[in-house]
C-alpha cells in the first residue's frame, strides 16, 4: 500500500505508553528476593516515573512491597484518597507543605531538621504526634541535615518526642554514586550514616527503620541495606548500572512506548530533515514520520534514537520536534502508512537506556518524562494477576 492510497483506520491507538503492572510485582519481588531480610520501599513519587502513581503503587504492594515512597505529601495524600492504606513516606517538603494533613492521613515525613518545628506545631494542634524519619546528608548535597548539624537534630527530635509531639521512626540518608559501584564515595557515604547511628542512639534514639540503599546499591551493597531500601528505577524493570542490562538483573521492563507511522514518502539526495536542516540524506531515501515529539516526551536533542518497525530497527535523523519525529527507512521498504511503532519495551529489544544515550541522559529521565497526551494503557493489573494465581 503506498503513502498515497485508501489507508484503512486502525484500531490500535496512534500513540500509548502500555504499563504491565505485573512486571513491576515481578521487579519488586526480584528485588526483595534480594535485599530480605530487609523490607522494600517503592518510590511511585513523579506518577509513579510516569507509569501511573495508583497503578505503580498497587503493583508494587502487589509485589510485596512493605512501604511506598513519594516526593511530595500531596503525591502521598493522593495514594490515601485511592484508599491505600500501606506505610507512606514523604520526604522533600518546604514550609508551606501539608504537615498536617500528613499527619491526619498517618503519612511518615521525611525530616532534614529545620521541618520539626513545623511538624511539632501542627501535630500539638492536632492532639496527634507526627512520625518522622530524620534524614541526614552523608554526601550528595541535597536534602538532609549536615553532619556538624546532626547532634543538634537529633537533640531537638529528641525533644520533640519526650513531649510527645512526635515519633521518631526512622533515620536515613541517599547515596550520590551507588550506580558506580567501584567508587569510594559510597563507602565514605555508609561510614558517615553509621556514625550518625551511635551519635542518635547515645542520644536516646533507636528508631526500628534505619534505611540508606536506592535501587543500585539494592543490587550491589547487602552492606548499605539495613532495614530497609528505597527502589525507585528497578521497580520499573530500568537497570541503574550502564554496564548491566535489565535482563541481566532479572528485571522486566514495566513500560512499552509505541505509536504508528503517520507518513512514508520517498525523497532525493541531498533532502534536509526536520528544523535547521541538521541532517541531510545521502542517498535516495524513504522516510517515515513517528507522531510523538518532545511534547510527548521524546527529547528534542535525541540523535539516532531506535524504534521497530515490522520487527526491524530504524533510526531517527535530524531534530525531534513538538509532535514528530523522522527515521530513515532505506530505499526500499515495505512500511507503511498505519505500522505499528516501538521506541523501547515491550518486546522490541530496545530499552528505554538506548533513548538515554541518544538524548546524552539516562533511563529515568526517557520513563518519567512521557507526557499526558500519551495516554497510559495499564495490562496485567494487580486484581487479573490475582485471578490468574487462582486458577
Amino acid at each position: 500500500m503506498s503513502s498515497t492510497g485508501n489507508v484503512e483506520p486502525m484500531t490500535f491507538p496512534e500513540r500509548a505508553a502500555v504499563i504491565d503492572a505485573a512486571a513491576i510485582s515481578h521487579n519488586v519481588r526480584t528485588i526483595g528476593d534480594f535485599v530480605r531480610p530487609a523490607k522494600v520501599m517503592a518510590a511511585v513519587k513523579a506518577d509513579g516515573y510516569g507509569h501511573g502513581l495508583i497503578t505503580a503503587a498497587e503493583a508494587a504492594l502487589a509485589g510485596g512491597a512493605g512501604w511506598l515512597g513519594t516526593a511530595h505529601i500531596s503525591e502521598s495524600l493522593q495514594l490515601r484518597e485511592a484508599g491505600i492504606e500501606a506505610p507512606l513516606l514523604a520526604w522533600l517538603h518546604t514550609p508551606e507543605s501539608e504537615f498536617a494533613a500528613a499527619i491526619e492521613a498517618h503519612i511518615d515525613l521525611g525530616s532534614s531538621g529545620w521541618e520539626l518545628p513545623l511538624i511539632a506545631q501542627a501535630a500539638g494542634e492536632l492532639h496527634q504526634p507526627a512520625r518522622v524519619h530524620l534524614k541526614l546528608d552523608t554526601g550528595l548535597g541535597r536534602n538532609g541535615c549536615t553532619l556538624a548539624d546532626w547532634p543538634t537534630v537529633v537533640g531537638n527530635a529528641a525533644e520533640y518526642q519526650d513531649q510527645g509531639l512526635i515519633s521518631i521512626e526512622g533515620i536515613f540518608t541517599h547515596l550520590a554514586v551507588a550506580d558506580e559501584p567501584d567508587r569510594k564515595e559510597t563507602d565514605e557515604q555508609l561510614a558517615a550514616f553509621r556514625q550518625a547511628l551511635e551519635t542518635a542512639e547515645a542520644a536516646g534514639v533507636v528508631p526500628d527503620l534505619r534505611h540508606a540503599a536506592n535501587t543500585p546499591a539494592a543490587l550491589s551493597r547487602p552492606d548499605a541495606h539495613f532495614d530497609m531500601v528505597r527502589v525507585g528505577v528497578g521497580i520499573y524493570g530500568q537497570s541503574p548500572f550502564a554496564d548491566r542490562t535489565a535482563e541481566s538483573l532479572g528485571l522486566q521492563p514495566a513500560m512499552e512506548l509505541r505509536s504508528r507511522v503517520a507518513n512514508v514518502k520517498k525523497v532525493p539526495a541531498g533532502q534536509g530533515i526536520s528544523y535547521g536542516l541538521t541532517h541531510r540524506v545521502d542517498a535516495p531515501t524513504t522516510l517515515g514520520l513517528i507522531p510523538l515529539g518532545y511534547a510527548d516526551g521524546v527529547p528534542r536533542i535525541a540523535v539516532g534514537g531506535p524504534v521497530l518497525i515490522r520487527g526491524q530497527r530504524y533510526h531517527s535523523v535530524g531534530r525531534v520536534a513538538m509532535d514528530q519525529f523522522v527515521v530513515d527507512l532505506g530505499a526500499e521498504t515495505e512500511v507503511e502508512v498505519g505500522d505499528e511503532v516501538t521506541l523501547f519495551g515491550g518486546d522490541s529489544g530496545i530499552e528505554a537506556a538506548e533513548w538515554g544515550t541518544a538524548a546524552q541522559t539516562i533511563n529515568y529521565e526517557i520513563i518519567t518524562r512521557i507526557g499526558a497526551r500519551v495516554p497510559r494503557e495499564v495490562i496485567n493489573p494487580p486484581a487479573a494477576q490475582q485471578e490468574q494465581g487462582d486458577q
